[in-house]
């Protein structure tokens, strides 16, 4: 066998193998531990905290290039604050209005890194049919292999918004304006 050519698809396979290493990887949520959270001021006497039951969505990752996506659409009808009279109450006109807006979005414009880890995502949070942009705060990001030894991404991130700005400031001041968001997430490769 020609040394040579050995030497040349050796090269061509580990130039092959790193450019396969460099490709953006998709990964999908896991539904049994990805959340969108929210948290607000009630009267000044507690902080309530309710979470959305339902999302899904797409994260796309680069990690050589740095580069990454997130898209996520969450189910409002899935809206859960520990109370079926308040989840019915919260899913009306006058805040989410689930009848006429089942979902809300998030799509990214771009991921900032630090390093090997995202620390920010910006992009356009679409909720009772109004489209506003939010940057996303990352505090937590790991990259390896899940229990079931499949490539995974989790991360937790949190930004905070105005309900007043999505149609929703029914009993402003009262009840806080702001309202503070959180995405717990964990995807792997299908």
């Amino acid at each position: 066998m020609n040394p040579f050519r050995t030497a040349l698809a050796a090269l061509g396979l580990s130039a092959a193998a790193a450019s396969a290493l460099a490709a953006p990887i998709s990964y999908i949520p896991n539904a049994d531990h990805t959340f969108v959270r929210f948290s607000y001021d009630h009267m000044g006497y507690s902080t309530q905290e309710s979470r959305f039951n339902k999302t899904t969505g797409t994260v796309i990752l680069d990690a050589a290039a740095k580069t990454g996506s997130v898209e996520l659409v969450i189910d409002t009808k899935s809206v859960d604050t520990g109370s079926d009279l308040f989840n019915g109450h919260i899913q009306g006109a006058d805040f989410l209005d689930t009848a006429q807006f089942p979902t809300a979005t998030f799509k990214s414009t771009s991921v900032k890194f630090d390093g090997d880890s995202p620390v920010s995502i910006e992009g356009q949070l679409t909720l009772k049919g109004i489209t506003k942009p939010v940057t996303l705060k990352v505090t937590s990001f790991k990259h390896g292999l899940n229990m079931m030894k499949k490539d995974s991404i989790g991360a937790n991130a949190t930004t905070t918004i105005k309900r007043s700005d999505f149609q929703m400031g029914k009993y402003v001041p009262m009840v806080g304006d702001d309202v503070t968001l959180t995405v717990a997430i964990e995807a792997a490769v299908p």
